[in-house]
């Protein structure tokens, strides 16, 4: 079995509607979903904040690259270009981290380098993957670390900017739930 942990957002067009896009396609893949959290963005091009969702998927016999090539669909059909690093998107799709048969796939490719060198620097992607999964772990350099203890870590005004938002239409669904 793969499990994956994708981070979604967007900040132009229908944020909500290229969410809900994402969300459709993986369908009944879904085995946790966090709320929408407004987020400022990160890095350094000014731009409108970022809605935000961490979706946890599982599928047997699906690999990493399989999983980034689905996400890369998404983003195709929402119209995402590639023109500024870290400028504004109709849709990110990004793979956090994925497990194979229980265990962490650790990589250092490139195109897809796991787990994602930054999530444990980000709250747009550690709080809602904590809304989630409230016993998410993830892999760092210095070893597994539990995603709560992440958030703690983070600066406090990176914690506060994450907004959870009230989606109509848009369920939480936490791991263990189904």
């Amino acid at each position: 079995m793969s499990r994956a942990v994708l981070s979604i957002g967007a900040n132009m067009g229908d944020t909500v509607a290229a969410l809900r896009a994402v969300r459709d396609h993986f369908g009944d893949r879904v085995v946790a979903a966090s709320a929408v959290h407004a987020t400022p963005p990160w890095g350094p091009v000014a731009q409108d904040d970022f809605d935000n969702a961490v979706l946890v998927v599982e599928a047997p016999e699906t690999s990493p690259r399989d999983w980034l090539e689905e996400g890369f669909a998404c983003e195709r059909a929402a119209d995402r270009t590639r023109e500024v690093r870290w400028g504004p998107r109709t849709l990110d799709v990004d793979v956090v981290s994925v497990s194979v048969d229980g265990s962490v796939v650790v990589d250092d490719d490139p195109d897809l380098t796991l787990p994602h060198p930054r999530a444990h620097l980000r709250a747009f992607v550690l709080i809602p993957w904590l809304d989630a999964d409230p016993d998410a772990v993830l892999w760092t350099p210095t070893g597994e670390q539990a995603v709560a203890d992440l958030v703690e870590g983070l600066p406090a005004d990176e914690r506060v900017g994450v907004r959870r938002r009230d989606v109509e239409g848009w369920t939480v669904v936490r791991e263990g739930d189904r």
